[in-house]
């Protein structure tokens, strides 16, 4: 019940408990419960909504920047990636397998506002070796969601 709950609810969060249950065949009260305890528990952390920023013109930059660290004994990575999270640019932060360590994301107003932000705080943070930036030019699909869907011509096609 829990899994199917949550699905839901990443699909659209906007969704109340009457339509959950209905779709899931189950009783109201039963779905408002299991939800207040997962919110209780710490499984369900947020509510939030997909937008499409460039639609409504706001000139923001993101950047995914790709952090080498030495981790440190008995916290590994855990402790710089706090000291990173907490940043207000930083909109998340991911351990990662591989080349790099940590990945980061990052959103500015501008260019110059996140090359400042890794120049002066990220770059210089104890245990951060290394830094690479990768800025976003457009986003066409996130979160699952298609951004920017083309309307498809309907019209038939008619030759001599």
């Amino acid at each position: 019940m829990r899994k199917e709950i949550l699905e839901l609810l990443e699909t659209d969060s906007k969704l109340t408990p009457y339509q959950i249950a209905t779709m899931l065949g189950m009783d109201k009260s039963k779905v408002e419960k299991e939800i207040e305890t997962m919110e209780e528990e710490g499984i369900i952390l947020q509510y939030s909504t997909l937008i499409n920023w460039e639609k409504v013109g706001n000139e923001q930059v993101s950047a995914l920047i790709d952090v080498k660290v030495i981790p440190q004994r008995g916290v590994g990575f855990d402790d710089i990636a706090e000291r990173i999270y907490r940043f207000p640019e930083v909109r998340s932060v991911m351990l990662m397998s591989g080349s790099y360590d940590l990945s980061v994301e990052v959103t500015g107003r501008n260019i110059k506002e996140v090359a400042q932000f890794v120049a002066q705080k990220l770059a210089t943070l104890e245990h951060v070796q290394s830094t690479v930036t990768h800025f976003v030019l457009k986003r066409y699909k996130q979160h699952g969601v298609i951004l920017d869907k083309k309307e498809k011509d309907r019209r038939q096609v008619i030759s001599p």
